[in-house]
Parts: structure tokens; C-alpha cells; sequence
């Protein structure tokens, strides 16, 4: 394999990966970063915790799809995350719609 059929092959495997999350995004609440993996979670819970002087993170999430092009089965249960760097929790924004097909409705 040809280093340019390699970077072909991740693209497509970027691009796979972000159709994906393009079509499950809307059945998530939050979005979660961390310093290694990017998740969409129904439930969230961090806890601030430290030892020995050191504080870290500590975040359950459940009903959850994590953002990683190796992964193989993205959904998961449960994951359970202890870091000792920044965790960003974002509730998304749920669409209004009107399912009544009323003015309020665009196709």
C-alpha cells in the first residue's frame, strides 16, 4: 500500500465517521471533550475529585457514542473517564419541530 492510497484510505474513513456522527448527533443530549476522545452522551456526570494534592476529573457518561475512526462498534453502554485535564460538557440545542406540518414546518 501506497503512502497516498493510506491517506486516501483515512480520509474516506474521516469522512465515514463524520456522516456518522452527522446522522446520530440528534439522538444524544450532550457532547463531551476530552484531551483524548470526543463523545455524545444521554447522560452526563463529572465529578471534581483529588488525591495527594491533585485534582482530577472524574465522568460517567451512559447511552453513548464516541467519536474514534478505530473503534469498530462506536456505541457504547457506558464510559467511564478519570483525567487530570479539561473536560467540556455542552447540553445541545434539540430542534423545534412541528410535526403537525403547521406553517412553522419548511421542507
Amino acid at each position: 500500500m501506497s503512502a497516498e492510497d493510506l491517506e486516501n484510505y483515512e480520509t474516506d474513513m474521516e469522512l465515514a465517521l463524520y456522516r456518522e456522527y452527522r446522522d446520530v448527533v440528534g439522538l444524544f443530549s450532550y457532547v463531551v471533550e476530552t484531551e483524548r476522545r470526543f463523545y455524545l452522551a444521554n447522560q452526563v456526570d463529572l465529578q471534581v475529585r483529588s488525591a495527594a494534592g491533585e485534582v482530577y476529573f472524574e465522568l460517567s457518561l451512559a447511552d453513548a457514542w464516541v467519536w474514534d475512526v478505530y473503534r469498530s462498534a462506536r456505541f457504547v453502554k457506558s464510559v467511564r473517564v478519570v483525567t487530570f485535564k479539561d473536560v467540556n460538557v455542552e447540553e445541545l440545542a434539540k430542534a423545534e419541530l412541528d410535526l403537525g406540518g403547521g406553517a412553522g414546518f419548511a421542507r
